[in-house]
């Protein structure tokens, strides 16, 4: 294993939470950045287990200030970063016509302005060690609907982003990638299933079938999945690859 520096945002439970335990396996270190401080020790003893040094950091990346405090934090403990992997952030699936300005301003803050504030921090020492960003969007950002616009929005917006930084990182020598993910049973696609099941007054099991019904697809993906995807993503075998969104939705999406 190389001396090498993963940061893992919104790594506490669900894809954040797989990726950064998938990443232990081949770099030095994982930073792990999330809210809930006691889930992330506990995800911080699997990465020590797996070889790799934890760093632990709670942090709301809402908060202007915590992108620098991360970055800050990583250089002082292992003067270099290698990897940024940009997955916290929740957006809510609110009716376009019912969704408040708080929410739409909550739904950019941590995920769309959270990881633009940690790649521009983390941009020059990305650059000293020709290192790697991936940013997670979601299926929504390619079937627009009213429930869930702003889920929509924002996935959109963040594919965009993640362009314009692949684009400076062609000079930069930086890698950037999105990941898009369909549906993925995390705890989150857990509480939405409950409440689909309350309110049509059927049995999780029946919402979990009409839900895959529905999306045309054989089953859910599993958060490993994704983490894989993006360890392909940061892999010095794959720096060629930039600038590209990487679906993985089960066949959700037919597309070239």
């Amino acid at each position: 294993m190389n001396h090498s520096v993963a940061i893992v945002t919104g790594s506490s439970h669900g894809i954040g939470r797989a990726t950064a335990l998938r990443l232990a396996k081949e770099f030095s270190a994982v930073v792990v950045v999330a809210r809930d401080e006691s889930a992330l020790t506990e995800v911080s003893k699997e990465i020590a287990a797996a070889g790799a040094k934890p760093l632990v950091l709670r942090r709301d990346l809402s908060r202007v200030e915590s992108a620098r405090e991360v970055i800050d934090a990583t250089l002082n403990a292992f003067g270099r970063i290698d990897a940024l992997v940009n997955i916290a952030g929740s957006v809510p699936r609110i009716d376009l016509l019912e969704t408040t300005d708080e929410q739409w301003d909550a739904g950019f803050a941590l995920k769309f302005h959270g990881g633009r504030r940690l790649a521009l921090n983390a941009w020059d020492a990305l650059k000293d060690s020709n290192g790697a960003v991936v940013f997670l969007s979601g299926a929504a950002a390619d079937h627009p609907q009213t429930m869930g616009a702003a889920v929509s929005s924002v996935n959109a917006a963040i594919e965009a982003l993640s362009k314009a930084f692949a684009d400076r990182g062609l000079i930069d020598g930086v890698q950037v990638n999105t990941v898009s993910p369909g549906a993925i049973m995390t705890r989150r696609r857990m509480g939405m299933i409950e409440k689909i099941a309350a309110a049509k007054g059927i049995s999780i099991e029946s919402a979990k079938s009409s839900y895959l019904e529905h999306a045309r697809i054989n089953r859910f993906g599993e958060p490993e999945e994704i983490a894989e995807l993006i360890a392909f993503c940061v892999s010095p075998k794959m720096r060629w690859m930039t600038g590209s969104v990487l679906r993985m939705d089960g066949g959700e999406t037919n597309s070239l």
